[in-house]
């Protein structure tokens, strides 16, 4: 029995050593791995903050009442061209009762110390051609009359106003709604029917129309902390809107914020741009927008590739594998610049020459995408 496992145990190591040396010789057999290689290069390499934004007109008026009461009439349409002065709606007024009953009142009151001074004055003016009073109490009471006159016609364009609105009508009555800018019309939030109030020091009243000037447009967006130290007034930056995104658009940065605002845990700095537009381009108020801002730029620095980076697991330094013999590579330490997400600035760990290992499937597709554009250029 005992020779019987014996000669199990024998067979069993005999086979385990038969895999172990196939093993050994076919890893020692085995071809060497073959990586694509990359060399060091000159290039311009800029960077860019990208800000997100809407383009909004520059100017934009909201017209409102100068009189409560009820849209009569609309003029124009949204989206239609006005000039300066041009009606866009006229307001019916419907007078509160109790102020028409008291404008009433004054009238009577009015025209009762009208007609006293009226009789005085024909008195006192029939004496005084007789020489019987003095031009001075003439004079006064001459004064009597004609502030009684006043005080009631007065009183009855007080009561007109109430009632009607206005005293003679016409475009310069509160009742109609005038465009103060020259625009376009972009929102009419009120229509025939509806009632408005009029603004005042109490509240902002009803808005009828909305005008801007498409004309002159500006680009309001939000930059992050890390990225406003690097930008100032007056910079050239390129604009490109969601709704014409095969166009750029140039423009000026005419204002950076001097407090930022902390959103979602960022502290975001807002910024505004005149966008420059040329007349035949058809262009919305509110469109999304991006901005791009060159912040930093060097010309003809060596670099490589940022996907031929690795980075060491404990230090987080980066270091790539340089070939310094067949399917042998050394590895080196690299001391980085600018980067504009593409391609990196070396300042020490390689020199020009040097074959890099593509070290992993994204950068070799990185690389032959890149060779397709510059074979189609």
């Amino acid at each position: 029995m005992n020779k019987t496992v014996k000669i199990i145990l024998g067979f069993v190591v005999l086979i385990l050593l038969i895999f172990v040396l196939k093993y050994f010789k076919d890893s020692n057999s085995k071809a060497v791995e073959d990586f694509k290689m990359e060399e060091p290069f000159y290039t311009s390499i800029s960077t860019k903050a990208v800000a997100t934004g809407k383009l909004n007109p520059e100017e934009e008026i909201e017209l409102k009442p100068q009189i409560s009461g009820i849209i009569d009439e609309i003029f124009v349409d949204e989206g239609d061209v006005v000039k300066k002065g041009d009606l866009i709606a006229t307001i019916r007024v419907v007078p509160n009762e109790q102020s028409l009953v008291q404008a009433q009142s004054r009238i009577k009151t009015a025209q009762l110390s009208y007609n006293n001074a009226k009789v005085q004055y024909d008195r006192d003016k029939a004496l005084f051609e007789k020489g019987v009073i003095s031009k001075q109490d003439f004079e006064t009471t001459e004064l009597s009359y004609n502030q009684g006159q006043e005080t009631l016609r007065q009183a009855q364009n007080d009561y007109q106003i109430i009632k009607k609105g206005s005293i003679s009508g016409g475009s310069s009555a509160n009742t109609s709604i005038i465009a103060q800018i020259p625009g376009t019309i972009l929102e009419i939030p009120v229509r025939e029917g509806d009632q408005v109030i009029e603004s005042n020091t109490m509240n902002d009243g009803t808005t009828v129309a909305t005008i801007a000037d498409m004309s002159l447009m500006i680009f309001e967006g939000k930059v992050d902390e890390a990225e406003v130290g690097k930008i100032k007034e007056g910079k050239d930056i390129k604009i490109v809107l969601g709704a014409i995104q095969d166009k750029e658009f140039p423009a000026t940065l005419t204002f950076v914020a001097p407090k930022g605002i902390e959103e979602n845990g960022a502290v975001q700095f807002t910024i505004k741009a005149d966008v420059t537009i040329e007349q035949d381009t058809n262009i919305r108020a509110g469109y999304s927008a991006n901005a791009e801002i060159d912040l930093e730029g060097k010309d003809s620095v060596f670099s490589i590739r940022e996907a031929l980076l690795q980075y060491d697991r404990f230090t987080d330094k980066p270091f790539v594998e340089v070939q310094i013999g067949d399917g042998k590579y050394e590895k080196k330490n690299v001391k980085l610049g600018i980067s504009d997400g593409i391609n990196v600035e070396v300042l020490d760990g390689v020199v020009k020459g040097d074959k890099i290992k593509v070290w992993n499937k994204a950068s070799e597709d990185n690389i032959e995408e890149d060779n397709n554009q510059n074979r189609r250029r």
